[in-house]
């Protein structure tokens, strides 16, 4: 089972509640720049209703263990919204999963992206049980990429025409870590 919550060095994990909306939106909204070049769904016209849909329908996800989303926030801070982390089974039978993250723009380059996505990286081999982990990015976002090879995943290759995000298809990198992988590196990353 996941827990709602988790902590890292500088960060509480949680689940989503109803209350997260304002805190969510405003840190898209701050965001739309960034966000907009990778995420299909930070439109320029990204509203609350769009929050409070998401958080609603994380829920759900929580109740079928389906995904697990988390709001990543400060101790010190804990209504400001930092960003979010989720993981999700791609595949029950081959016990696979997905990592994804976003930070807001004026928290990023400072690590945050890579402490709590190796959290979740726990979560995916100690909580799931699962045998791999995949990150999806989108071509041309070096941070994201720069995330996957400070932890350790491999580069499998290039999915072509993956997402479509402002008028045109974005191709992804796939990139992996393996249960076994993980277990030898974990202390060093």
């Amino acid at each position: 089972m996941v827990p709602e919550t988790l902590t890292t060095e500088r960060f509480v994990l949680r689940r989503f509640a109803r209350r997260d909306a304002d805190s969510l939106h405003d840190a898209v909204s701050a965001s739309l720049p960034d966000l907009g070049r990778w995420m299909p769904w930070a439109h320029e016209r990204y509203g609350k209703e769009d929050a409070v849909a998401y958080i609603r329908d994380s829920g759900q996800s929580w109740k079928e263990g389906r995904a697990y989303d988390f709001a990543i926030r400060r101790p010190q801070q804990p209504d400001h919204h930092v960003g979010n982390v989720s993981i999700w089974t791609v595949s029950r039978l081959g016990r696979v999963a997905e990592i994804g993250y976003w930070i807001r723009s004026d928290e990023t380059s400072a690590g945050a992206a890579t402490e709590v996505t190796r959290r979740m990286i726990r979560v995916g081999f100690d909580d799931l049980l699962m045998h791999k982990i995949n990150l999806r990015i989108a071509a041309g976002n070096r941070a994201s990429e720069r995330v996957a090879e400070k932890l350790g995943f491999s580069r499998e290759g290039i999915l072509r025409e993956e997402l479509f995000i402002r008028n045109r298809w974005v191709d992804h990198t796939l990139y992996s870590l393996l249960e076994r992988e993980w277990r030898q590196v974990r202390n060093r990353v």
